[in-house]
């Protein structure tokens, strides 16, 4: 049996403003702190002698090749992400980076927020443009209903409110 995957799709590069100023926050944290903290350390390791036996010096080198690639996949996704700092101009329709408040079929309401592959959080409710539920939404208005085809199956969804910037009340 081979261990071929298809490629994955493309996720959007589109991110809010936040998100971007994350993970900005995040690539200066790994290159001015972190990794000259790991590099001092590796160092320190490499002085002690053996190099071969020596498991500080190993892990360092790990962690040092882990930071790197965490920043060269930084450099290159920043560089390549639209922030979308705007609102756009029919506020009861569902866009990027908007609070969407759904009528699940039991009667349960849940909101969700429209974001960046890069900024998914699913204990907060947020939740990818890229994902089923998201490109369901997309453009429908407030009390559409609206019918999603997720991975456990089809489901019946009413929307019953979409905001935009930070929510007072999240149902």
């Amino acid at each position: 049996m081979s261990r071929w995957r298809p490629a994955a799709a493309k996720s959007s590069a589109y991110i809010t403003a936040e998100g971007h100023a994350r993970l900005k926050a995040e690539f200066e944290h790994l290159w001015r702190e972190r990794r000259p903290e790991v590099v001092r350390a590796l160092a320190e390791a490499a002085a002690e002698g053996d190099r071969s036996e020596n498991a500080e010096y190993i892990y360092r080198k790990k962690e040092l090749r882990e930071i790197d690639r965490r920043l060269q996949y930084l450099t290159t996704r920043l560089q390549h992400l639209t922030v979308v700092e705007t609102e756009p101009a029919d506020l009861q329709r569902v866009f990027f980076g908007a609070w969407v408040t759904v009528e699940e079929p039991d009667g349960q309401s849940k909101t969700w927020r429209l974001v960046g592959a890069d900024e998914i959080d699913a204990p907060r409710g947020w939740i990818s443009i890229d994902a089923p539920l998201a490109r369901g939404l997309l453009g429908r208005r407030v009390g559409d209903i609206v019918q999603v085809v997720l991975p456990a199956g089809s489901r019946e969804l009413v929307i019953l409110g979409v905001q935009y910037g930070q929510p007072a009340c999240l149902g």
